[in-house]
């Protein structure tokens, strides 16, 4: 069965920085998008970033542009988001999620959740000002 386990979350200032990773067991990395989403309470989830590690492009929502960073490490099968310049609105829960199909979408599909259809569960990240 798929695992994918996020880590990294916490609580931090506003200002601050966060680095969340996704490791993924009995799912390789390769070739597919893999993608950050976040849900804060009484909130619709939300597409942070996106990374298609074939090729690393990548894809950020409006939120995040110039402030988080998304990569990934082939050798550790691991996708990274590096968190900058926390603010307040940042909180909520950051899923990874990943999808082997996405390279036959248009790219500027890569943040819609219903596209993933393999999900983590979760890490909190708590921003306070």
């Amino acid at each position: 069965q798929v695992q994918l386990v996020e880590s990294g979350g916490g609580s931090v200032q506003a200002g601050g920085s966060l680095r969340l990773a996704c490791a993924a067991s009995r799912y390789d990395f390769f070739n597919v998008c893999v993608a950050w989403f976040r849900q804060a309470p009484g909130n619709a989830r939300e597409g942070v970033a996106t990374i298609y590690t074939g090729s690393s492009g990548t894809l950020y929502g409006d939120s995040v542009k110039g402030r988080f960073t998304i990569s990934h490490d082939n050798a550790q099968n691991t996708v990274y988001l590096q968190m900058n310049n926390l603010k307040r609105e940042d909180t909520g829960m950051y899923y990874c999620a990943a999808d082997r199909l996405c390279i036959r979408r248009d790219s500027d599909t890569w943040l819609r959740s219903e596209n993933y259809n393999s999900w983590g569960q979760g890490t909190q990240v708590t921003v306070s000002s």
